[in-house]
């Protein structure tokens, strides 16, 4: 295995002593049985067994994990991904620039265009709303007016119990 590089040493992984690092790497060549890996780390299987429960040493494996596949094979993928836009089918292509997108960040696996447009008119509009219903009540110097928008339309409770009054009015009479 190479060594890995300087990148994240700052995560779980590097936290854990020596011992630990070394069962969470012969973990991921998974070459050797949980026997063997205690052996190799001069620790009891059962101690390997309670690091592997540990959240911090599964932390640990998931940064190890990302780290050496990110180093091994991220540059190699986005290469092919570079050729693939070159493809003779216009679905490869088109898969491969939505992918190299995602990879960037300028695309999510649930983003298209029509509907990042159609998010940012919502956030938009519930921003008008909010500024409407602000200067409303910063205009209202009677602190009696009642601002109504079609996502407030709810009974008050004071209009819950106006109304049983009626209804019971009407009952009696």
């Amino acid at each position: 295995m190479k060594k890995l590089d300087k990148t994240g040493q700052n995560g779980p992984f590097y936290q854990l002593d020596r011992r630990r690092q070394k069962a969470i790497k012969l973990l991921f060549e998974d070459e050797l049985t949980d026997e063997q890996i205690a052996k190799a780390v001069q620790r009891r299987r059962s101690t390997l067994d309670n690091w592997k429960n540990d959240e911090l040493f599964k932390a640990a494996q998931q940064q190890y994990n990302h780290l050496v596949v990110k180093k091994e094979f991220e540059s190699k993928a986005l290469r092919k991904l570079v050729k693939l836009l070159d493809a003779k089918s216009e679905m490869v292509q088109l898969q491969s620039a939505n992918s190299i997108l995602k990879l960037s960040g300028m695309l999510s696996d649930n983003s298209t265009p029509e509907l990042d447009k159609a998010r940012i008119r919502k956030a938009n509009a519930d921003a008008d709303i909010v500024e409407q219903k602000a200067k409303m009540l910063k205009n209202d110097k009677a602190g009696i007016t009642k601002i109504v928008f079609t996502d407030d339309l709810k009974p008050d409770k004071e209009d819950d119990i106006n109304q049983k009054g009626d209804e019971s009015n009407r009952k009696d009479t």
